[in-house]
């Protein structure tokens, strides 16, 4: 059994505060050092990616401390704990298996006499076998015409990721002849989300699938019966049209308003859903079944180099430490995530939530009061976009916020034009290592308003193209990430309590059940 421990309390973590601005990466990176520091401080990751850490705070003093404080915290005998099965959701009294729906890890998982991997397997071959069906006509509408659309209703971990996913391959699809349906998404309570979504939708041509673990989820309904009403002033049988994926306790899980339900898992978090059939129902209508199984290679290859104890072979727990050593020794309170690949424009919203959800935590496991920080602020955009919007503050600001960048040697579509002696894609990247060196070096000059004072930490993470496996693997290495500075912080990282204060008082206005502040507010909205 591993003890779980505050942060504070271990020797390694006070060995690191006396290592506050041990490293100037500013000289660090510059001529010869720097080239010989970026070969060094590179670790492989699955699906031939690599994690450069060279403009990072850290030497090989500052790393081996790191490497006290996995052992010391015991993260790796904490993820193995995880993934054969402990209760680690200790706020809601839950296992913790989204790795294990997209490969075993260990032993197998026995819950109330059920084998999770059976479970898992079985809901995946369910969603292909219903996929598969779809595009070989044989689920069709009622004038036995093929469904061109698919639509997911959810909202959080039931649309950020799915939708992220999605919009990362949808030109990779389309370029390779692979784009079997085209995915929608409705998920904000605000009528014109869903409003906008139908009419740009050929209903008759339109699957719906309505995603709630709980199926009780007051926004997914409310949108659901909006779209069966839209269904049904068409002159369609929403029962025809529309899909479920929830959990098998849930009130959406059995009934005559659905053409099939396929279950998610009470114990996999919505954030972390992806690799459930939240997200393998849809991509696999959109994609097929084929390209959501490279995804989860992918992320199951990254689970794999999460059992490695030593963290410069641990890309994931090796980026979460140099994470706390950013946010608890050199005081950091964002991170910005920063995608070179206009595919991945949604993926930082959707490890926003991820993050900040799961690690937005101010009491430990025990519900005992913590006294350092935890989870940093997450945002981003993708370069080059960036650059012309928030990298003003990021170079020149009085708050120093570390960067993840991602960037790619091929273009996903391979349509490209050579101006002024190269390529669009060679600009891209030459733009990502430039803003890479120029947060770390810097720029001297006389006029203090062109002085660019460096000494900002980023990494990147590096692949070859960005394709089904290789985003699955970039998927995991956050979620990963993520989970090891949970264990680290002794936090727990997969409940969210912060969601539901909020939805509690916006049924109070509802049922006109309010007073003070909250009626004045519902005034003023005419509510």
């Amino acid at each position: 059994m591993v003890a779980w421990k505050n942060l504070d309390t271990l020797k390694s973590y006070e060995k690191l505060q006396a290592m506050k601005g041990k490293v100037d990466i500013k000289s660090a990176m510059v001529g010869e050092e720097g080239a010989a520091r970026v070969a060094k401080y590179n670790v492989p990751m699955a699906a031939g990616m690599a994690y450069n850490f060279a403009p990072k705070q850290v030497d090989d003093e500052v790393l081996a401390v790191l490497q006290e404080l996995a052992d010391e915290q015991e993260l790796v005998g904490k993820f193995e704990e995880l993934y054969n099965g402990a209760m680690i959701n200790t706020g809601e009294k839950r296992l913790v298996l989204h790795q294990l729906a997209r490969g075993q890890l260990g032993n197998d998982v026995i819950d109330k006499g059920v084998n999770k991997r059976e479970f898992f397997v079985a809901q995946q071959k369910k969603a292909a076998e219903f996929a598969n069906k779809v595009h070989a006509g044989e689920v069709v509408n009622e004038n036995g015409e093929p469904f061109t659309t698919v639509v997911q209703i959810g909202i959080g971990g039931s649309d950020l990721g799915p939708r992220a996913l999605y919009i990362a391959l949808e030109n990779w699809a389309r370029t390779n002849g692979t784009l079997k349906m085209e995915a929608k998404f409705i998920s904000n309570v605000d009528p014109d989300d869903a409003s906008a979504v139908l009419k740009s939708t050929d209903l008759a041509h339109a699957l719906f699938i309505v995603v709630s673990k709980s199926g009780t989820t007051l926004e997914t309904l409310t949108n659901e019966a909006f779209v069966k009403n839209a269904l049904t002033e068409a002159g369609l049988d929403p029962r025809k049209h529309m899909l479920a994926v929830t959990s098998e306790t849930s009130p959406m899980a059995s009934g005559p308003d659905y053409l099939t339900a396929v279950f998610m898992d009470d114990y996999i978090g919505g954030r972390f859903s992806s690799s459930s059939a939240v997200g393998g129902m849809v991509l696999s209508l959109a994609f097929g079944p084929e390209v959501f199984a490279d995804i989860l290679a992918g992320a199951a290859e990254t689970d794999k180099l999460c059992c490695n104890k030593n963290i410069c072979e641990n890309p994931a727990m090796l980026d979460a430490l140099i994470g706390v050593f950013e946010r608890n020794v050199m005081g950091y309170p964002a991170t910005a995530v920063l995608p070179y690949s206009q595919a991945l424009a949604r993926f930082p919203a959707h490890l926003q939530q991820c993050d900040m959800e799961s690690n937005g935590k101010s009491v430990n496991r025990f519900s005992e009061p913590i006294n350092y920080v935890t989870g940093p602020i997450i945002y981003g955009e993708p370069g080059t976009n960036g650059q012309h919007s928030f990298y003003q503050l990021l170079h020149q600001g009085t708050d120093i916020v570390p960067l993840q960048f991602i960037g790619y040697k091929e273009s996903q579509i391979g349509n490209d034009v050579v101006i002024e002696g190269s390529t669009s894609q060679k600009k891209l990247a030459a733009n990502a290592v430039a803003q890479v060196v120029a947060f770390a070096i810097g720029k001297e000059d006389e006029n203090p308003n062109k002085c660019f004072a460096g000494g900002r930490p980023s990494s990147i993470i590096i692949g070859d193209k960005l394709t089904p496996k290789s985003l699955g693997a970039l998927l995991a290495h956050f979620e990963n990430k993520i989970m090891f500075q949970g264990f680290t912080w002794n936090v727990n990282s997969f409940d969210q309590e912060g969601v539901q204060l909020g939805k509690l008082l916006a049924k109070k206005v509802l049922a006109h059940d309010s007073d003070g502040a909250l009626k004045a507010y519902s005034d003023l909205f005419e509510i």
